[in-house]
């Protein structure tokens, strides 16, 4: 699901806005489809990547795995470390967007925001030198209008993009118990979750269910 996006709101002298990434653990299931289509449209390295979807074992027995399906990528926190290290003001936040982005031309690769982030979430690139990290597919999608590219992916419907301040956003947000994950002196995320478990089941021999 994508709040609609138009070409105007990231048009010079544009209100700003703040855009939101939703992730339902629920209706997620750990097919990684939205990785492997982050990594073509936004050219990510072998070896890389702007999204993982952590598959984190909650309990483990003879009969059942239980997981839970988590999204690992940049959370365009408030009050960024990223961006206070970064001798050169290469890591900023986008004013209109409030996405943080990373400008190439200033980026030196020393690495600083790597190590500022907490979400260990931000990689350089080998070939070009430069960090880089999800950026809501800002330059690839956004700007010509479309939808970031794990959301148009996902089969199970479980990504929801938009202005927080939507109607879409807000009525999910207001209808599901929801939570964000933030780490010690990290700024509020903009990246919101519902918590599911997902149970397996383990197989025999001769491939039946326990």
């Amino acid at each position: 699901m994508f709040v609609a996006l138009p070409h105007a709101a990231l048009a010079a002298g544009a209100a700003p806005v703040r855009y939101v990434m939703i992730h339902d653990e629920q209706r997620c299931n750990g097919c990684d489809i939205c990785v492997t289509a982050c990594r073509k449209v936004n050219k990510v390295p072998a070896g890389a990547t702007r999204l993982t979807i952590a598959r984190v074992v909650l309990e483990d027995t003879n009969q059942f795995t239980e997981y839970r399906f988590f999204r690992a990528s940049c959370q365009h926190c408030e009050d960024a470390p990223c961006i206070s290290v970064c001798p050169t003001g290469a890591s900023y936040r986008d004013s209109k967007t409030g996405i943080v982005r990373v400008n190439a031309r200033q980026c030196i690769g020393c690495s600083y925001c790597l190590s500022a982030c907490s979400y260990q979430v931000r990689y350089l690139n080998q070939r070009t030198k430069v960090a880089d990290k999800c950026d809501f597919c800002l330059e690839s999608r956004l700007a010509k209008g479309f939808a970031p590219i794990c959301v148009t992916a996902c089969p199970q419907k479980a990504l929801i993009f938009g202005r927080e301040d939507s109607e879409i956003v807000q009525a999910w947000l207001k209808d599901n118990k929801h939570y964000q994950f933030q780490l010690p002196n990290m700024g509020k995320p903009y990246l919101y979750r519902r918590f599911a478990q997902h149970r397996i089941a383990k197989l025999k021999e001769g491939g039946t269910t326990l």
